[in-house]
């Protein structure tokens, strides 16, 4: 499963989530510092490998 990272708007604590991609955007994540509602989303950097085939 993917994980999200968010920012809350109001105390500025950076969090993770880990979210299935059916279920993200259905319910809105909120600071586990505040719990505030007011956070958006950071998009970080990822990185892929993959396995080449002779």
């Amino acid at each position: 499963m993917p994980t999200y990272e968010y920012r809350c708007d109001k105390c500025g604590k950076q969090f993770s989530r880990i979210e299935s991609i059916s279920t993200h955007g259905r319910k809105k994540a909120s600071c586990p510092k505040c719990k505030s509602a007011k956070v958006s989303r950071v998009f970080t950097p990822f990185y892929a490998k993959t396995v080449k085939k002779s």
